[in-house]
């Protein structure tokens, strides 16, 4: 009776394997067609982690790896979301597509996101070679969103030359940014001390190009030069254990106006000319290990939670509540239960 339960559980999944994988299919092939509601659906499959999503992404990730991802992150009022528009009609009048990922803050309560920066990019809604996702950070940390990298890898296997990323703008925790752009831009505004804070927050050490925006603001020029004096004074030399510091240029836009945005992009276009030697292998070697880790971690949240000892699992949390047991022994007590649990259904297919 055990083995004919066991049977049916197999078959069932079987089913479920196959009409995903068919659904995934038919995705792909509309989204790689050109249809934007299908990339849509895609991208609406890849933030909410659903095996339609994996499935698709197993056979469009082969197809990513030529776009560019720039990272715009930055402290709050720096003029991110306006430098991103910017970025967009240059890079359209010079007849390029573009996919832009805006990460917007959600709340802890309800999840939900005001998804401000979709907002502000309406100028752009009517234009095929223009695809903007507005992306929820679900309390994700580092300025964004888990699904970001997966959303990239889809726009980038659609056939668009730039992803522009723009982060949540937290300011002090953005730094992730740049396990998943090629290029970091790091936008600051004029006279506010946040090129202090972007040293505390680590931002600068990440940045492959500054941009001071709103140049038109008294003193715009002056941080520049406060900026670059202080990245001409970081060592050469990397510390011990640590990578070799970077020394981005240091631009003036004024995104509201346009003024200095050619400059930036021709900037960008330099830097990806320059990254595709070693560089390259360096920096995606960094994003394969982050979106590698991201995965697991995901994987063994949700086999945690589904292990067929759960009332163990409960147990074990109700301990370290209670400070009977430390989360170190809860930890790996749990993994002890998830290897069992894998063991056992890989016996139960072996009988299948």
């Amino acid at each position: 009776m055990a083995d004919s339960a066991g049977d049916r559980r197999l078959h069932a999944r079987s089913i479920d394997e196959t009409t995903v994988a068919e659904r995934a299919d038919a995705l792909c092939d509309a989204a790689l067609a050109g249809d934007r509601r299908a990339l849509a659906r895609l991208l609406t499959a890849v933030e909410n982690r659903t095996p339609v999503a994996e499935a698709a992404l197993r056979r469009l990730y082969p197809l990513a790896g030529r776009a560019q991802l720039i990272g715009i992150t930055g402290p709050p009022g720096a003029g991110k979301s306006t430098l991103v528009a910017a970025l967009i009609a240059e890079l359209r009048h010079a007849g390029r597509p573009v996919a832009v990922v805006a990460v917007d803050p959600s709340s802890p309560i309800t999840g939900g996101a005001v998804l401000g920066d979709r907002v502000r990019m309406q100028a752009y809604a009517g234009d095929d070679g223009v695809f903007i996702r507005s992306m929820a950070s679900r309390g994700h940390a580092g300025g964004l969103s888990s699904a970001t990298s997966a959303a990239a890898a889809v726009f980038d296997a659609s056939g668009f030359d730039t992803v522009l990323i723009e982060t949540v703008g937290t300011g002090q925790s953005e730094v992730e940014v740049a396990a998943t752009a090629d290029t970091t831009v790091v936008v600051e505004a004029p006279e506010m001390g946040d090129e202090i804070q972007a040293i505390k927050a680590g931002l600068l050490e990440v940045a492959d190009l500054v941009v001071v925006n709103k140049g038109d603001r008294p003193g715009a020029h002056r941080t520049a030069g406060q900026l670059q004096a202080m990245l001409a004074g970081t060592p050469r030399e990397p510390r011990p254990g640590r990578p070799v510091p970077k020394h981005p240029d240091v631009l003036v836009t004024t995104a509201a106006t346009g003024e200095g945005v050619p400059e930036l992009l021709t900037a960008l276009d330099r830097h990806r000319a320059a990254a595709r030697g070693s560089d390259v292998t360096a920096t995606r070697l960094a994003r394969a290990e982050a979106q590698i880790w991201a995965v697991l971690s995901d994987r063994l949240h949700e086999r945690a939670r589904s292990i067929e000892g759960a009332p163990i699992a409960a147990a074990l949390l109700g301990a370290v509540a209670a400070h009977e047991l430390d989360p170190y022994a809860a930890a790996d007590r749990l993994l002890e239960l998830m290897a069992g649990s894998a063991a056992a259904s890989a016996r139960l297919e072996e009988r299948g």
